[in-house]
């Protein structure tokens, strides 16, 4: 048998590229999102988890805590999802008016591969997503962490200063 020492050439040439998280340039984005987030003051937790009696910031929170500000330095939030076996990934996009924009991609397990699973874990992968997104986090708003606070803590120390 003859060795064939000639190449072969594919007939199709694929090019595999990684998903792209952001625009070229994002220094108007940037810019606008520092302006944005100066003023957000956190998601209040006006939720309850009745299975773990805890608060938390829901959506609708999280969405009116930091909208507002992002609107008013002009960036605007895009959020999609695509159900794959067991899960649910939610896309958050944070878009510029210049049409600078970065991405992030969150992946949620259903709970239950039914109806409400799939609403379940849309909604937390949009929290999560759009709350590390833009940076923003839950807040007490009961006065529990400040009668808990540490004068030794940066993060205490930072938030005294910030609110002067």
């Amino acid at each position: 048998m003859e060795d064939n020492k000639e190449a072969v050439e594919p007939i199709v040439e694929e090019t595999i590229q990684p998903e792209s998280w952001k625009s070229d340039k994002i220094n108007e984005l940037a810019t606008a999102l520092a302006l944005a987030q100066s003023e957000m003051d956190g998601a209040a937790k006006k939720s309850t988890n009745p299975f773990f009696n805890s608060g938390y910031a829901d959506l609708h929170e999280v969405i009116s805590s930091s909208f507002p500000y992002l609107n008013k330095n002009g960036l605007s939030v895009v959020q999609g999802n695509e159900i794959i076996p067991g899960a649910v990934c939610v896309t958050t996009t944070l878009v510029h008016k210049s049409g600078q924009w970065i991405r992030s991609k969150i992946k949620v397990p259903m709970p239950k591969i039914d109806a409400q699973g799939i609403g379940t874990a849309t909604t937390y992968g949009r929290r999560y997503g759009l709350a590390a997104m833009v940076g923003i986090a839950q807040k007490d708003d009961d006065g529990n962490s400040i009668s808990n606070a540490n004068p030794n803590s940066k993060v205490d120390k930072f938030n005294a200063n910030r609110n002067k």
